[in-house]
């Protein structure tokens, strides 16, 4: 059985960043969202294949993409970039979306907006959430 499911990542961080190349490596479908060009092309020069880039301060504009939206998995710089991440995502998927922060700030913000996870860790090898579900099998 193929999984074909996409992995949706933000990755504005250098945790985000080698969890991309983790995911590169081990031949796993990702995409990386992005609202910004900039942001944009630092994720093309890293090796994205699939870059989705959103306006988000235009909720109209959150069209659902044309691949199939696996698990997501937010890698957070930014309090308010990442909830209106996983405002976005929610309605993409119904899989578990991932929020990855080595700041405090409250589960509950996340979970309210319908996070399944919250990982507070200051790591950078994020090797841990590559589970077999997302390994494609052929």
């Amino acid at each position: 059985m193929v999984n074909k499911d996409v992995v949706i990542v933000s990755a504005p961080n250098i945790a985000g960043e080698r969890f991309m190349k983790l995911l590169k490596q081990r031949q796993i479908p990702f995409a990386a969202i992005v609202n910004n060009s900039a942001e944009y092309k630092r994720i093309a020069a890293l090796g994205a294949e699939h870059i989705i880039v959103v306006n988000t301060t235009k909720e109209d504009s959150w069209l659902i993409p044309q691949i199939e939206v696996g698990k997501v998995f937010l890698f957070e710089k930014s309090l308010s970039l990442c909830c209106r991440y996983v405002q976005i995502c929610r309605s993409w998927t119904s899989k578990p979306i991932y929020v990855i922060t080595g700041s405090y700030n409250p589960r509950n913000v996340y979970k309210g907006l319908g996070v399944e996870y919250v990982i507070h860790s200051n790591a950078h090898d994020y090797a841990f959430l590559i589970t077999d579900d997302l390994i494609s099998k052929t």
